[in-house]
């Protein structure tokens, strides 16, 4: 892993380096279990992802015990109401130490920039929010029966500008919209997640391999069952730090 202080990702000096993280989804019940994964497998990655399981399992406090471990927090809340509750809670989340929380970008310009005006007020350290464009478990069949037109690249491209007006931090897409976001709003974070080292997608429809991922420009690459249900956890997840890297990628600013 590359030498850097946790939760730092400095675009513009880090440009030069092979620089995609990969954070271990935390996606167990028990505060317990968590801390035990996350000690278990600290060596092989840049940090932790806390999503629905842990945090209505163990509670928003299980953020605070894993930051205790000193790797940056992904609480994946995908944060979804009216801007008052969003702001409200986004800073509860930034309190309990969270490094990126996210919001559903589909809740607008005025949500997410409320979802960070909450978060830099209550956060500990430095913290952004993440926008989710398009869910990995959606195509474009099933956007169309919700109403949503057009292709799923063309909605990530909407939704990455909107997220970038708004003052997000970054966007949550699948790989196959990398390179979308990249020219829809450069400046964005792009965190990746249906990683997945064979064909195996689950409830997911658009999944790629850690090393398609950083070749199409991941930022961070966030992975939960092929690592937390695999019969070695640890050898999972060297695997897939080895792929995502090789071969190296420079990132652009």
């Amino acid at each position: 892993m590359d030498e850097a202080e946790p939760g730092a990702f400095d675009r513009g000096a880090r440009r030069n380096a092979a620089v995609t993280q990969l954070f271990v989804a935390l996606d167990v019940p028990t505060t317990d279990e968590a801390v035990l994964l996350a000690q278990t497998l600290a060596p092989h990655l840049d940090g932790y992802k806390v999503g629905f399981e842990l945090l209505l399992g163990a509670g928003p406090k299980s953020i605070t015990t894993v930051a205790e471990l000193g790797k940056p927090i992904f609480a994946d809340a995908k944060l979804l109401d009216i801007t008052n509750t969003v702001e409200r809670a986004a800073r509860q989340l930034g309190k309990l130490g969270a490094r990126y929380v996210s919001v559903h970008a589909s809740g607008g310009e005025e949500m997410i920039a409320a979802a960070c005006r909450g978060l830099a007020d209550g956060a500990i350290g430095k913290a952004g929010i993440l926008a989710v464009t398009v869910l990995t478990s959606l195509d474009r069949e099933a956007m169309a029966s919700v109403g949503i037109g057009g292709s799923t690249k063309d909605q990530v491209a909407r939704l990455a500008k909107l997220a970038a007006a708004a003052g997000a931090e970054g966007v949550v897409c699948s790989a196959n919209e990398l390179e979308v976001v990249r020219d829809a709003a450069p400046g964005l974070l792009r965190v990746t997640p249906g990683i997945r080292m064979d064909n195996t997608t689950h409830d997911q429809r658009r999944v790629a391999s850690p090393s398609e991922a950083a070749r199409l420009g991941a930022d961070i690459v966030v992975v939960g069952r092929p690592i937390i249900r695999a019969e070695d956890p640890i050898a999972a997840a060297v695997a897939i730090a080895q792929d995502m890297r090789s071969p190296r990628r420079t990132l652009e600013t």
